[in-house]
């Protein structure tokens, strides 16, 4: 694990053995807990050394200056950014004097698990002073999933072979140092201290503090309680002052004695509610976990896990490392997710502050897709979240002189956040990525209050923008020109495939919505003539393709463009963007991530077998993966085309994104839409899963190395478990009523309880297809030559 001898391979567990500063951002990245409200890296209980410090809370950011060399109309004014809030982890030991610190005395072990089923993160370690005083340390730290607000770490100090003084300093700290920031100056500036003090407070073992973000004018508060067990001689004192509320522990530990610290810390923030109320919330909150305690959380923990595993679990038979990668996928995941309730879903989720902490399109195409089958109550909260932000969706559609909703490319509250048009605004397919995750959603839920609530709203704004967007040229043909696709290397471009497929489905799927709740669609403004108008340009949509080459292009032109030299191209030269200018790129046929190759995934009726197969090889040649949310996709696309072993090297590349730290940044925070590609990869590249509408199709196959791979989905109130090995798939309706579904094409209706057993169809043998130079993959994610 992130390539390191002391990170082991196991089923249920992320586990090092010692403790290696070089990796140390890292592992703070893969071993961060989370709710989806409250995230909380992997730190060291005392601190130092560190990587990234951070604690998060879904939505609280900072706003800064955004850098343009020349000024032009539509440009965001203004950045977000997420902001380290008040760190509730700290707790520092000091042992007769000396600060455990452990680049200094002897570390004579040190480990650290994270247990994937109960959601705990436990260290122990034996450390020597200095001075020759030797104490064992045991942390578990969790961050609840059923209380929103609370985070924990209950800590024990054991004195081994000597008396020993002890000395334990638990804090709350606001506005700590961070590593420096690289790019916008300006933004390091509004970053550094961004918090303003308003209350500190400290009485017996309960600690408070509250600030306010200097720019965004956000209230943030934070407070702590404390049980202290241990010997006769253990005392307590608080103290609090502007950036620092502390409990300080006093005791003296003879050989074999303990001296245990539980504390609770909860969070809580509000753009609007005044300090008083702040300071109530957040003691509220404390309140309510103390009356459950340390073990009543630890107890809850383990029962939510039991449920989420039970509809989630993915086995794997055959590879050891893809089965702990895809649980270490679905566990963030949920930890991305679970509680975020009418917040975003970051990149990064709350794992650290790459991207500034936004959410792309990559929630609703990656993320809620794997949630939908199991956390759908997250996949309702996040397109909630999407409604909420409409109104500044609408006032950025009209200052581009459009109408209904244009969704930012990327964003913490709502507002465009991205400085780069061609990339940013030009990206219109967000709202047809939003549309088809309501779509999803309500076909898997039947959900009717939330789709005549929030579904209805989200398909019509979406359905206005592709109307007023594109055009019928004088063949009646339907047009949308000067978009940016997934690929990023490919921008401003007319007729972008993947753009118009999505929303034609967009348009169609608004269309049937507004026939399905008209009193809603009234209320929204919409009348007979506009629904019609939506249906004519969903049917009148143009799909690039090239009759000569037999294959449908990227976007209008594309495949006339000249191919990019990969010949000429050095290894240490990707990603390309790095180190080639975006005009050379995008005037050329070099492929940043899945493009058209996502749009047969995505849009799977509207390309036959044939075409799948060719396009899949067109495209392989020239996409290069720059990006963490390519090789998911391939993988899916390779199986469907007759490449199951390349879809195994894509698969692996995906699932050890992070694990493997193989775009190197993993020290910023997790890839959360890679990780729940591995996801994708597994159910609906080897699983061969396919929605459309409320039924499910499957066309397994499985690459050789797999013995065995299962899973579980959910759909309208039924748990299906499907089974497959290399020549034979099994269904079982776990509960629920009989569903029918399709296997390779045959319909199956599975009644509960009843294992339906189907074979699987021989794959006819095709040439796999080449990869650019230095771009292949293999199954260790390393370059193969």
């Amino acid at each position: 694990m992130i390539t390191h001898t002391s990170y082991g391979v196991e089923p249920w567990a992320l586990r090092e053995r010692g403790l290696h500063l070089d990796v140390l951002p890292q592992s703070e990245s893969v071993f961060a807990l989370s709710n989806g409200h409250v995230g909380w890296r992997g730190n060291l209980d005392e601190g130092e050394p560190h990587g990234l410090p951070g604690s998060y809370l879904n939505g609280v950011h900072e706003t800064h200056p955004l850098p343009y060399a020349e000024a032009g109309y539509g440009y965001p004014e203004s950045g977000q950014t997420v902001i380290n809030v008040t760190n509730g982890k700290v707790i520092r030991l000091l042992v007769d004097d000396e600060p455990f610190d452990l680049r200094y005395g002897r570390l004579r072990s040190h480990e650290r698990v994270l247990d994937l089923r109960t959601g705990l993160l436990t260290r122990t370690c034996e450390w020597t002073s200095p001075a020759g005083s030797t104490v064992r340390v045991r942390s578990t730290r969790l961050v609840s999933f059923t209380q929103r607000a609370i985070a924990a770490v209950a800590y024990e100090v054991e004195a081994v072979d000597s008396e020993v003084r002890i000395v334990v300093q638990s804090e709350l700290v606001a506005n700590e140092q961070l590593p420096g920031r690289d790019g916008d100056p300006r933004a390091a500036v509004a970053l550094q201290s961004p918090l303003e003090e308003e209350e500190h407070f400290a009485s017996g073992a309960r600690l408070r503090l509250i600030h306010r973000t200097r720019r965004s004018g956000l209230r943030v508060g934070a407070a702590a309680d404390h049980v202290v067990t241990g010997p006769e001689r253990t005392t307590i004192a608080g103290e609090a002052n502007v950036d620092v509320a502390r409990l300080t522990v006093t005791s003296v530990l003879p050989p074999g004695e303990k001296l245990r610290v539980e504390k609770l810390v909860s969070y809580g923030w509000s753009g609007t509610r005044s300090l008083p109320a702040v300071a109530d919330q957040v003691d509220a909150a404390l309140a309510a976990a103390a009356s459950f305690g340390w073990s009543g959380l630890v107890d809850e923990q383990r029962a939510f896990l039991d449920e989420f595993w039970a509809r989630s679990d993915v086995e794997v038979d055959g590879d050891e490392e893809i089965q702990q990668a895809v649980r270490f996928g679905l566990f963030h995941v949920l930890q991305a997710g679970a509680r975020a309730e009418q917040r975003a879903i970051p990149a990064k989720g709350l794992t650290g502050s790459g991207y500034d902490g936004h959410a792309f399109w990559d929630t609703e195409t990656f993320v809620l897709p794997l949630l939908t089958y199991t956390s759908p109550r997250a996949v309702a909260e996040a397109l909630r979240w999407r409604q909420n932000t409409l109104p500044a969706a609408r006032d950025r559609a009209a200052q581009l002189g459009l109408r209904g909703a244009a969704f930012p490319w990327r964003t913490i509250e709502g507002s465009e956040g991205s400085a780069y048009w061609p990339a940013g605004t030009a990206a219109f397919h967000v709202n047809a990525d939003i549309a088809d995750a309501v779509v999803r959603y309500t076909a898997v839920t039947g959900d009717e209050r939330f789709a005549r609530d929030t579904g209805v709203e989200l398909l019509v704004e979406t359905a206005r923008l592709w109307r007023s967007l594109g055009h019928h040229d004088h063949h009646g043909d339907f047009h949308i020109d000067g978009v940016t696709g997934p690929d990023e290397y490919s921008a401003v471009a007319n007729d972008n495939t993947y753009t118009n497929l999505m929303a034609r489905a967009n348009l169609l799927a608004a269309a049937e919505t507004v026939e399905r709740y008209p009193r809603r669609a009234a209320e929204l403004g919409v009348d007979d003539e506009e629904s019609a108008a939506w249906r004519d340009a969903a049917e009148a949509m143009h799909v690039p393709y090239n009759h000569e080459l037999g294959v449908h292009e990227q976007h209008a032109g594309f495949t006339r463009y000249q191919r990019w030299d990969f010949a000429a191209t050095r290894p240490d030269q990707y990603p390309l963007m790095l180190h080639f200018p975006y005009f050379d790129l995008y005037r050329k046929q070099v492929v940043k991530q899945a493009d058209l190759v996502l749009a047969m995934y995505k849009c799977s009726p509207f390309f036959d077998e044939e075409h799948k197969a060719r396009n899949f090889a067109y495209y392989e040649p020239l996409t290069v993966r720059d990006s963490s949310l390519s090789a998911c996709c391939q993988a899916v696309i390779a199986v469907e085309a007759g490449h199951p072993r390349l879809a195994y090297d894509y698969l692996h590349e995906a699932a050890l994104m992070d694990l493997h730290d193989l775009e190197h940044n993993t020290r910023d925070g997790l890839h959360i839409a890679s990780l729940a590609g591995t996801w994708m990869a597994l159910v609906a590249g080897f699983g061969g899963m396919r929605q459309h509408g409320a039924s499910l199709e499957f066309a397994p196959r499985l690459p050789e190395k797999f013995r065995r791979l299962a899973f579980t989905l959910e759909l309208l109130g039924r748990r299906l478990r499907v089974e497959i090995v290399q020549a034979r798939a099994t269904y079982t309706l776990l509960s629920g009523e009989p569903l029918t579904i399709r296997h390779h094409g045959e319909p199956l209706t599975v009644d509960q309880n009843k294992p339906h057993h189907r074979d699987i169809p021989a794959l006819s043998p095709r040439s796999a297809p080449a990869q650019p130079l230095h771009r292949r993959p293999n199954n260790q994610g390393v370059e193969a030559s």
